[in-house]
């Protein structure tokens, strides 16, 4: 596995080894020994979660204020724009973001660790996104800020979403979001 530190090195670009053949290809998606040598991280996932979006869907910026999730994303149909928000207020890289495109074709996945904020827009035809988390989902704790918020500055493939959730609709600013230590 091949690992790349981003703008922000908390959060992980990874690229597995696939193995191509007349048949198609065969790559390993989780193996906690691999990720343990390859990342120095001891992660236990607890939940896996699958979407499915339509092409300009935005989903995000998500995030826990309690249970903070760290989510290991990847793509097994289409493509994404896949973002991380610093959410931890004692951290250089506070409020910063970076980015990364996700395919079934490049079979790369983003390491998120908690404290930060996830989104992504689908840029193919339709998207499916798994991915891992290490802390469960909980309702309560759950909150959003919104896709275009002029302060984050997100570089974003595109300009408009073509869909949000109502729960995304009502996000609020970076500057009035609950944040981290």
């Amino acid at each position: 596995m091949d690992v790349v530190k981003l703008d922000i090195p908390d959060v992980l670009l990874l690229t597995p080894r696939v193995f191509p053949d007349d048949r198609g290809f065969f790559l390993e998606s989780w193996n906690a020994r691999t990720w343990r040598e390859a990342t120095g991280l001891d992660t236990t996932f607890v939940q896996d979660n699958h979407s499915r979006s339509a092409r300009g869907v935005v989903r995000g910026l998500h995030y826990q204020v309690r249970h903070a999730q760290g989510k290991l994303v990847r793509v097994v149909a289409g493509e994404i724009f896949d973002v991380a928000v610093d959410l931890r207020r004692s951290s250089p890289t506070f409020g910063r973001w970076v980015g990364a495109a996700l395919s079934a074709e490049n079979h790369r996945q983003l390491w998120i660790p908690a404290g930060f904020a996830h989104a992504f827009m689908a840029l193919s035809e339709s998207a499916d996104v798994l991915y891992k988390a290490s802390d469960y989902y909980d309702r309560e704790a759950e909150r959003s800020i919104r896709w275009d918020d002029p302060e984050l500055g997100i570089a974003w493939p595109s300009d408009e979403a073509s869909a949000l959730s109502d729960k995304d609709e009502r996000g609020v600013s970076f500057r009035e979001a609950e944040t981290y230590p």
